[in-house]
């Protein structure tokens, strides 16, 4: 693309305030090289409606604030360059499978809701050590990379957006709380994998998920909820089964490590045949 080149935007518009249904509206807009989605969204704001109300915080991809659907897809607007998407018109609206605030701000509410029921956060029965802790929770490297990837989520809500069963079950938890219900419950440290099952093997949860995958392709930062889903499937049919033997998480230690673990400090969990 030229430096002169112009880019229409066709952005949709909705408060749901004032307006009775959404309307489209298209904007020209200058073409300049490395020019990202968001850059084009402030200069209308700035040029042409001061009105046009989106979200956006860090503009590096790492808040996740500005998820939106941009051509079609619920990606970031902040990490998605124009010319890389190979259109004379950029289709901008919000995150679908949420109520919108106005114009590109969809309400997240629902998704953060659905989130904290998880518990998102290490769960012990030492609520002790938990509440005034005497050393560090250990944890070797290898148990770390069984949920270090899902650990990257930036809750932008991309994942809700392309989820399928999110648009006929409203009661679903979505992708990302699924995501992280199994990224807790894969930690070493953590020992609260039964009460997260309760909040995600029900009706509407867990295995309502029909593997479309399509929320590991939305993802931006390539968390693959799809995956940890099927892990926390295969782990709920397992403690099920009775096959899953889950150890006590691992405690705090002090002092420098000699052979790699320390002694008394369990290995992480495993499935194992009783």
């Amino acid at each position: 693309m030229s430096e002169s080149k112009t880019i229409h935007f066709r952005i949709r518009k909705f408060n749901p305030e004032t307006d009775p249904a959404p309307s489209w509206k298209t904007f020209a807009v200058p073409f300049a090289k490395g020019m990202t989605v968001l850059d084009g969204l402030h200069w209308i704001k700035r040029n042409q409606d001061t009105g046009l109300a989106f979200r956006y915080s860090c503009r590096m991809g790492v808040c996740g604030s500005c998820g939106m659907l941009i051509n079609g897809r619920p990606t970031l607007a902040c990490n998605t360059q124009v010319a890389a998407l190979k259109a004379a018109m950029v289709v901008v609206a919000p995150l679908p499978n949420f109520h919108t605030v106005r114009d590109l701000v969809p309400d997240l509410t629902p998704m953060f809701e659905k989130h904290q029921a998880i518990r998102p956060f290490i769960l012990r029965e030492d609520k002790g050590e938990m509440d005034a802790p005497t050393a560090e929770f250990y944890q070797t490297p290898h148990e770390l990379e069984e949920y270090l990837q899902f650990s990257f989520c930036i809750r932008c809500g991309a994942c809700m957006a392309a989820c399928p069963t999110m648009a006929t079950d409203r009661d679903y938890p979505g992708p990302m709380p699924l995501a992280q219900a199994y990224r807790y419950s894969a930690d070493s440290r953590d020992g609260g994998f039964a009460e997260r099952a309760k909040a995600v093997d029900r009706k509407s949860g867990v295995f309502s998920c029909h593997f479309g995958s399509e929320c590991s392709a939305a993802c931006p930062k390539g968390v693959d909820p799809a995956k940890a889903i099927q892990l926390m499937k295969r782990r709920l049919v397992f403690d099920y089964l009775r096959l899953f033997k889950a150890k006590k998480p691992c405690g705090g230690v002090h002092g420098q490590r000699t052979t790699g673990r320390r002694e008394g400090i369990p290995e992480a969990p495993e499935y194992t045949i009783k």
